[in-house]
């Protein structure tokens, strides 16, 4: 079943220059589809149009096949949840307080978190190995635990579709790689959506269902790992040589940079 769906979309900042040209692509209930592709290439603003924070130019987005423009923001809120590159508060929030914010979508109108958004809370917080944490000021993390607790609440939400940009930044490579196991399980078990912007082109091999990787804003290929990571196209798009192997343990393509 199609969850999101982009058709032809084209998007320009003031100064006119197309950051995204006639973009088109469909992502199913429970897939984990990364974006790649090099610095300025659209990735980031294609996140922000899933998240209605910019409008298409032109072409349309839909959500469950319905126009994303035709959902109150509330509404978009429980359905959808976006974690950008960077997230910094001014504000001393305690961790648990930050996650708990996730659950606002849901609110009913209480002054205060019941128990029930407490709970859900917590358990994103175990998830994301931030749960001793709770009480410690955001303001006092690392970039590291910081984006952990922005992952947690966006799982707070409990939405249908999860859109990360960079999510692995500032991780050392043991938390990168519990993230995107979390996330590749929370769409295999949970059927929850994932479209992550990511720069490491293995996690997106060992992780994605499809990579999705764009140029100069237009999206030069759509696909399985193997079918989009090749040496030649790698080569087109991010202008370096490398060796496409596969990993001797999970099979799935291996990019080496060549000196």
């Amino acid at each position: 079943m199609l969850v999101l769906t982009v058709d032809n979309v084209s998007f320009s900042y003031i100064s006119g220059t197309p950051t995204l040209r006639n973009v088109s692509l469909e992502v199913k209930r429970g897939e984990f589809l990364t974006l790649v592709g090099p610095n300025g290439s659209g990735k980031s603003t294609l996140l922000k149009l899933l998240d209605r924070i910019y409008l298409p130019d032109t072409g349309s987005i839909r959500l469950d096949e319905k126009a994303l423009s035709a959902y109150a923001r509330p509404d978009l809120a429980r359905r959808i949840a976006y974690v950008p590159q960077d997230r910094d508060t001014a504000f001393p929030f305690t961790v648990e307080e930050i996650v708990l914010m996730g659950r606002a979508p849901h609110a009913s109108g209480a002054m205060f978190e019941s128990l029930h958004d407490r709970d859900i809370a917590r358990r994103m917080m175990e998830l994301t190995d931030i749960a001793h944490l709770a009480s410690h000021p955001i303001t006092n993390l690392s970039g590291g635990e910081r984006q952990r607790a922005f992952i947690a609440r966006a799982l707070a939400q409990q939405p249908l579709v999860l859109l990360l940009d960079e999510p692995t930044a500032h991780l050392d490579i043991a938390h990168q790689v519990e993230i995107f196991r979390l996330l590749r399980s929370l769409s295999i078990d949970n059927g929850l959506t994932v479209v992550s912007v990511s720069h490491d082109l293995n996690l997106a091999s060992m992780y994605s269902d499809r990579i999705a990787m764009l140029l100069c804003g237009e999206l030069t290929a759509i696909g399985t790992p193997p079918a989009v990571l090749t040496v030649d196209r790698i080569r087109e798009v991010f202008r370096a040589d490398v060796v496409v192997d596969r990993h001797p343990v999970t099979d799935a393509p291996r990019v080496t940079m060549v000196r």
